[in-house]
């Protein structure tokens, strides 16, 4: 219980540190209730994961270009509650019979949660995310489809010319797709060029594709584009998105819905 207490405040550590940009030692020991010690202790188990970056007396927030040496379990923790209302509405828009892809993203993860409470009879979902399998694996009205490919330990993802050519052959009536950073301008994108080529394969072959992203993700340029934000039909995001912003996207006519 101890142990499970102190990953879930590592993981309110590194959310506070990358939503500030840096804090200090004794701010965080201010913020979170427990001791200066603690807070180094802390600190240096999440710089060794990447998850932020160590300083003297605190830390940073990791740059732009770190993003893939976070690991899963991790990210999985950011903005949690923003992840499970927006894997909620992504939950409501999908039909009984439809074939539905799923991308290796940690709001897509909590989709597969969510599928398995669906009402429905008939449903396949096919994704290169291993842990989206494992959560699925047991649903009786859930038909999972894998994507070969090679493993990315990290994002726990299949990912590579397997996957692709796997894509090749097969539609889907929708595809849920996460993202590190979607900017009206550079479009969508993620840290790692290999899941960026195979998301984009994931578009090709949906007939709709709505991207899943919290607020945090608006106005952002990850390292490999996915597509342009124009080829998205929707994006679910929640309802901290700045007013500006969201202008600027149904301006732009895209469909941004708020959760």
């Amino acid at each position: 219980m101890q142990r499970r207490f102190g990953q879930a405040r590592r993981r309110g550590i590194a959310d506070y540190v990358r939503a500030q940009g840096s804090a200090s030692v004794d701010e965080l020991a201010g913020h979170f209730g427990v001791s200066a010690v603690t807070v180094r202790t802390d600190l240096d188990a999440l710089a060794r994961t990447g998850a932020i970056e160590r300083t003297h007396g605190g830390a940073l927030a990791p740059r732009e270009g770190d993003a893939a040496a976070i690991p899963f379990a991790l990210r999985a923790g950011q903005r949690h509650e923003e992840k499970v209302r927006i894997a909620r509405a992504a939950a409501a828009m999908i039909r009984d019979g439809d074939t539905v892809l799923l991308d290796s993203g940690t709001t897509t993860a909590e989709l597969a949660r969510e599928i398995r409470q669906l009402p429905l009879s008939s449903l396949t979902v096919i994704s290169n995310a291993i842990n989206v399998a494992a959560e699925l694996a047991d649903s009786a009205h859930v038909r999972v489809i894998m994507l070969g490919g090679v493993l990315q330990s990290l994002s726990q993802s299949l990912v590579g010319p397997q996957a692709e050519a796997a894509l090749s052959r097969v539609r889907a009536d929708l595809c849920f797709i996460g993202a590190d950073g979607i900017d009206l301008e550079f479009g969508i994108s993620t840290c790692d060029p290999l899941e960026a080529q195979l998301n984009r394969r994931m578009l090709d072959v949906a007939a709709r594709t709505v991207a899943l992203a919290d607020a945090s993700k608006l106005e952002r340029r990850s390292l490999a584009r996915i597509a342009p934000v124009a080829e998205l039909d929707c994006i679910l995001t929640d309802i901290s998105a700045p007013p500006d912003t969201l202008a600027r996207y149904r301006a732009a006519g895209v469909d941004v819905r708020l959760v």
